[in-house]
């Protein structure tokens, strides 16, 4: 029997807890080390592994612990540390996303694992939802034909403060794009299976929002071959409650996602009404992440690909700074635009008049 795969966990707040209970359940992986600089965040998390070391760093935990690869489950905004001192130790990454919160430090990470022949995989969760999985394949056999355009709405009141969500989002420039937005950018390019050309975007805050940055973001989304997407996404809806609807209009008729973790129908022109497709079971949270883990310790593993891969998310991330660079100038942008400025640096281009 091969020996399970051993991680260690870095970060230990709110998402960590619901990694440690996925992992626990398995018997491919487990969990030798738990770092996070808040001594009662530890001693929970050992609660769930007895046996596994404790530090309060990255570098101090992987100096007493021999391990095959992280997971990363800390704030985009300060990875260097932890990222170098996983490297250096040769280990395999999966990182919750975003990556970073800023797509030239996303992709100097990746670089950075690409030279030490390490993988880097990012924590796209919603791709194995049983829903997306359902919502991909019908639209991949023609089901209702070829999509052609789309409306996708996620309107949501998100008190941040709440003790089961992360905090960091609260002081976050771009909250909403970083923190929710990806998921959403993310299943369109996996599901559509078309890269982006050109994204026109308004990112704003209510006066209501507890948000410090941007809680809302709209933009219309044109796709590779003409197909137009059109998003609203929000954290400071004006009602304590989650909208969510994913609307494809196709050639022969029309796909609709009803609820984020299900409630997938689909109708042809001629008929009136919609009616159900089949979805697998699953458990809000824990599915989802037991079907990206299974993909990451098989990747790492050497037993099975590896998807969600840190170059893929960079496309995703792009289409962020799309969205702020159109929000900030009041127009549209290119996509080859942001992907030149990849290409040549970091710093933002000079606008001309």
């Amino acid at each position: 029997m091969t020996a399970p795969l051993r991680l260690v966990v870095i970060g230990l707040g709110a998402r960590a807890r619901t990694w440690l209970k996925v992992i626990a359940g398995r018997d491919d992986a487990t969990v030798v080390g738990l770092a996070d600089p808040d001594a009662h965040a530890r001693a929970a998390a050992q609660e769930v592994f007895p046996r596994a070391e404790t530090a309060s760093d990255a570098a101090e935990l992987l100096r007493r612990v021999e391990a095959d690869a992280a997971l990363l489950v800390t704030p985009p905004g300060r990875r260097e540390a932890q990222i170098e001192a996983c490297l250096s130790r040769g280990l395999d990454i999966l990182a919750e996303k975003p990556l970073a919160d800023d797509v030239a430090l996303a992709a100097r990470y990746v670089a950075q694992a690409e030279a030490a022949g390490c993988k880097l995989l990012i924590g796209l969760n919603f791709r194995y939802l049983p829903v997306t999985i359902a919502y991909r394949d019908a639209l991949s056999r023609g089901l209702v034909g070829r999509a052609e355009f789309a409306r996708f709405t996620y309107e949501r009141w998100r008190d941040g403060a709440l003790p089961h969500l992360n905090t960091y989002p609260l002081t976050m420039a771009q909250p909403m794009l970083w923190e929710q937005s990806i998921h959403h950018f993310d299943l369109m390019r996996h599901v559509y299976g078309v890269e982006p050309a050109r994204i026109d975007a308004r990112c704003f805050n209510p006066s209501w929002s507890m948000y410090s940055g941007a809680a809302n973001v709209s933009a219309l989304i044109e796709f590779a071959g003409g197909m137009l997407v059109s998003y609203q996404g929000t954290w400071a809806g004006g009602v304590d409650r989650l909208d969510f609807e994913w609307r494809s209009d196709c050639s022969e008729g029309v796909l609709i996602q009803r609820d984020m973790f299900g409630d997938l129908v689909a109708a042809r022109r001629a008929e009136r009404d919609f009616h159900p497709l089949p979805l697998a079971p699953h458990e809000p949270w824990i599915t989802d992440a037991a079907g990206l883990l299974d993909m990451a310790v098989d990747a790492f593993a050497g037993r099975g690909p590896a998807q969600c891969t840190g170059r893929d998310h960079l496309r995703s991330l792009m289409m962020l700074e799309a969205c702020i660079r159109s929000s900030e100038r009041g127009g549209p942008v290119e996509m080859e635009e942001v992907r030149a400025v990849m290409r040549t640096g970091p710093q933002r281009q000079e606008e001309t008049t």
